[in-house]
């Protein structure tokens, strides 16, 4: 009997060795990749600095304000408090203004987060799948570039993709047991990926049903719901209480209802130019056109030239685009006057194209936003197709679509395999998709929150085939 339980001991000390020996040199792979885009690619940012100065004055002044004109401190609610918030811990403990100690902590959330992810995958893939499934999840995490470059920017993405990871990991282990551990981490995670970004919320409303509609089959399981009922009173009051603070200083500042953050991320009072908005929705496309026409508008020239042909469908309507191009260059300002034209000019256009504008424009900017190679945070120019201007960064760029086609497509695969959540997963899929139809200027950061569920349905996905593929070449060398 002593035999035995040394035998067995042996055996879990080979397999955690094992296991062991495929996470270090993943884990050491994802930081070299880390750390190699925080020395070449770091920099702070317009958004950065806006994060920054909220944190500054929440930390010296204990106001969530702007510093403007003579250093007066005007309060706002275009951001969500989220990200100044983890910008006051870093700076309080590394220094103010450290943008670089955001960042090492970034990395270190994010590499947290590629191990949840990997035992994610391992809870909820089919039973044959399990081990391999984390283990290729972890390294589809670890190396993907696209996630790794934004945890070297002092910007909210990485923090989204840590805690969407944690919700995910706690939302299988609440399935398998429910307890209060996994349903608190749960709520922390969702409540704070929507305090990073409004869209965040999206994470809860996608996975929380899965939570609540795992059948109960214990004998105990009348029991266990009313359990369960009492967690979820006190997880969605828990989740609730930051926004109603936010809600509630929010009216108190503007006297203004605003749970989360406007849509065009506009203080009370000032003009959020949906003239100008809804003119960019008749033409725009891809990214090409949010760098080049829509972050330049209110400041600006508008260089008509750099419009694509779809903004005009007549040469009438190209001379007066010009004209009103001319004036608004006269004083680089968004007038209520000017803004009035853009929306006599957009209305014009969706009269004309009702179907262009409502479903086409939007598809397509969907596609633009899952398809563009995911260069923007690399310096390559916008027009990186063309290549007698700089074949390498052309390669490059077709090199990075290719990688992200190929995670889309493993993401496919492990969606056929039917993982549990699965069905969850492909709501939240679904879900942002069609949230951003109504975005009207494109970029391909809005689908990076999509990824960590990505690498663990790849990774369930690649295990999948690999054994499949191996199946088929011992019955083709039986057969033969």
């Amino acid at each position: 009997m002593e035999a035995d339980h040394l035998s067995q001991s042996k055996g879990s000390f080979d397999v955690g060795l094992r296991a062991a020996l495929s996470i270090a040199p993943a884990l050491a792979a994802g930081l070299a990749l880390r750390l190699w885009m925080l020395r070449s690619f770091f920099q702070v940012e317009v958004d950065a600095s806006i994060y920054g100065g909220l944190a500054k004055n929440l930390l010296l002044h204990g106001r969530y304000a702007f510093t403007g004109a003579g250093g007066q401190l005007n309060p706002t609610l275009i951001r969500l408090p989220g990200y100044p918030l983890f910008l006051v811990f870093c700076f309080r403990v590394f220094g103010m203004e450290n943008y670089a100690s955001a960042c090492w902590a970034q990395i270190a959330l994010e590499l947290a987060g590629c191990l949840l992810l990997a035992d994610f995958a391992r809870r909820v893939a089919p039973l044959p799948l399990k081990a391999g499934a984390a283990h290729c999840t972890l390294w589809l995490a670890a190396l993907c570039p696209f996630t790794a470059s934004y945890a070297a920017e002092p910007l909210t993405e990485a923090l989204t993709l840590f805690v969407i990871a944690l919700a995910l990991w706690s939302a299988s282990r609440f399935c398998e047991r429910s307890g209060w551990g996994s349903a608190l981490w749960f709520t922390f995670a969702v409540t704070y990926a929507a305090l990073l970004r409004p869209d965040g919320a999206l994470v809860a409303v996608a996975l929380a049903p899965g939570l609540l509609l795992v059948p109960r089959r214990s004998a105990g399981a009348q029991i266990e719901c009313r359990n369960v009922a009492r967690i979820v009173v006190v997880c969605l009051l828990l989740a609730i209480t930051p926004f109603a603070a936010w809600t509630w200083r929010n009216w108190r500042a503007f006297h203004v209802f605003q749970p989360l953050a406007p849509r065009y991320a506009t203080d009370p009072g000032e003009n959020p130019n949906l003239g100008w908005q809804r003119w960019v929705k008749t033409w725009s496309l891809d990214f090409v056109s949010t760098a080049e026409i829509y972050w330049a508008m209110d400041g600006e020239a508008l260089d008509i030239a750099k419009l694509p042909s779809r903004a005009f469908d007549s040469p009438g309507q190209y001379a007066e685009t010009a004209k009103l191009a001319a004036d608004y260059n006269d004083n680089l300002a968004l007038t209520p006057e000017t803004d009035a034209r853009f929306e006599r000019l957009a209305a014009d256009r969706i009269a004309a194209n009702p179907l262009r504008y409502y479903l086409w424009l939007p598809l397509g900017r969907v596609a633009d936003m899952w398809l563009r190679p995911r260069v923007e945070n690399l310096p390559i120019d916008l027009d990186w197709w063309v290549y007698a201007h700089h074949n390498v960064e052309t390669r490059f760029s077709w090199a990075y679509a290719s990688l992200n086609a190929l995670y889309l497509l493993l993401g496919v695969a492990g969606l056929c395999v039917r993982p549990r959540f699965w069905g969850w997963m492909l709501a939240y899929f679904v879900m942002r998709s069609a949230m951003l139809l109504t975005v009207e200027a494109p970029e391909a950061r809005y689908t990076i929150e999509c990824f960590p569920m990505l690498f663990a349905l790849g990774g369930i996905g690649l295990h999948g085939g690999f054994r499949k593929t191996l199946t088929l070449l011992s019955r083709a060398r039986n057969a033969a």
